[in-house]
């Protein structure tokens, strides 16, 4: 990575997150198909939906920036999606599979929620008022997810934790 201002390093950032978010879309449907909850199904087929909407969102930041909308791989969300294939892999319980599949998820939105953290705040010193409103609102519906999701461990832990 060569980059010499901030403006550069946003873009770079941009970048890594618009493919971090390709990645996710891709593997969300597969959670969704692994989960034995429903409400974890619905959950993962919701976000898939919603991360949609987000590559939308990150596609007008380009536009803003007069850049086309190409992602770099992200190495990060490509080890995270990784993970998860490892947990879909498994021969578990229900409930033990069902809570791995939310780990695995929790860690893409706590990635997620760093990225976004960070592009917000370089968007703000760059004075980049339109990218930052766009950047915020991706932002509380990421943190909203993590919450739902763990709304949803509470349950299916309890569960694993009796399974066989």
């Amino acid at each position: 990575m060569s980059v010499s201002n901030l403006d550069e390093l946003f873009l770079h950032h941009l970048k890594d997150t618009y493919d971090a978010e390709k990645q996710l879309a891709k593997a969300l449907p597969k959670l969704a198909k692994a989960a034995g909850s429903e409400e974890l199904k619905a959950a993962f087929t919701a976000h898939a939906e919603q991360t949609a909407v987000q590559i939308e969102r990150l596609e007008q930041i380009f536009e803003m920036l007069d850049k086309p909308a190409r992602g770099k791989k992200c190495m990060g969300m490509q080890g995270l999606v990784e993970e998860g294939k490892e947990v879909m892999e498994e021969d578990s319980p229900e409930s033990v599979m069902d809570a791995g599949l939310i780990a695995a998820a929790q860690k893409a939105e706590h990635y997620e929620i760093a990225a976004y953290g960070t592009m917000a705040t370089y968007a703000k010193m760059l004075g980049m008022k339109d990218a930052l409103r766009l950047l915020k609102e991706t932002l509380s519906e990421e943190k909203a997810t993590d919450e739902k999701l763990s709304a949803l461990a509470a349950a299916i832990n309890f569960e694993a934790q009796n399974a066989d």
